[in-house]
C-alpha cells in the first residue's frame, strides 16, 4: 500500500505519540521491576534483621535466665556463709552450743590446717574449694546422738560440712546406778569446706 505525501503528513503525529506511548510503557514496566526488586531486597533485609533480633532475644533471655540460677545459687552459699575466709572462732562457738543443746558428756575436736581442692569438676576459674578436717572425739549414750550432732553441725552454717569417716566403738564401761555412763565413742573426720570467690572480693 502506497500513501500519499498528505496521508504520511496526517499519520506522523498518532506514530509519534504510539512510539513515545510505546516507550513510556515501556520504561514503566522497567521501573516497575527495578521497584519490585528493591522492594523484594528490602524484605529480605528486614526478614534477616528480624531473625538475627529473635536470636539476640533468646540469647539474651537464656543468659538473663543462667545469671539468675546462678545468683541464686550464690545467694544460698551466702546465707549458709560458706563463702569467703574460713570462720573458726564461728566454729568453736557453734561446737560449744552444741555440746550444752545436746548435753554431750564428752566431746573434743581439732581442727587441722587448711587445704587447697583443687581438683574439683567444673570449677570455675576465679573460684577456689578450701577443705579444713575436723577430728571429732565425741561419747554416745547411743547412736542416735552422733546423728543428733551431725545434723545439728551441718544446722549450724559457717561451712560445708562433709563427713569422711565416722566410726563408733563400745567403751566397754559397765553401767552403774550413780551416774549415767556412756556406752559408745565415736570417731570422726568431717571436712569444712569453703569457698572462695576472688572475683567478688576484687
Amino acid at each position: 500500500m502506497n500513501f500519499s505525501a498528505a496521508e504520511l503528513k496526517k499519520l506522523a503525529v498518532p506514530v509519534a505519540m504510539l512510539l513515545l506511548l510505546l516507550a513510556a510503557g515501556a520504561g514503566l514496566i522497567y521501573w516497575m521491576q527495578q521497584e519490585e526488586r528493591s522492594a523484594a531486597e528490602r524484605l529480605a533485609a528486614a526478614s534477616n534483621e528480624r531473625s538475627q533480633a529473635r536470636e539476640r532475644l533468646t540469647r539474651i533471655a537464656e543468659e538473663e535466665k543462667e545469671v539468675k540460677d546462678k545468683l541464686e545459687v550464690y545467694r544460698r552459699l551466702k546465707s549458709l556463709h560458706i563463702l569467703g575466709e574460713e570462720q573458726r572462732l564461728e566454729w568453736a562457738d557453734a561446737m560449744t552450743r552444741i555440746r550444752t543443746s545436746r548435753e554431750l558428756l564428752d566431746l573434743r575436736y581439732l581442727v587441722e590446717r587448711q587445704r587447697s581442692l583443687a581438683s574439683v569438676p567444673g570449677k570455675p576459674a576465679n573460684v577456689d574449694f578450701f577443705a579444713s578436717t575436723m577430728k571429732v572425739d565425741i561419747a554416745l549414750l547411743h547412736e542416735g546422738d552422733l546423728i543428733a550432732f551431725l545434723s545439728a553441725l551441718r544446722e549450724s552454717g559457717n561451712a560445708f560440712y562433709a563427713v569422711k569417716r565416722c566410726t563408733i566403738t563400745r567403751t566397754g564401761t559397765a553401767p552403774t546406778g550413780l551416774s549415767i555412763v556412756p556406752r559408745l565413742r565415736a570417731d570422726c573426720d568431717i571436712d569444712l569446706i569453703t569457698i572462695i570467690d576472688h572475683a567478688a572480693k576484687a
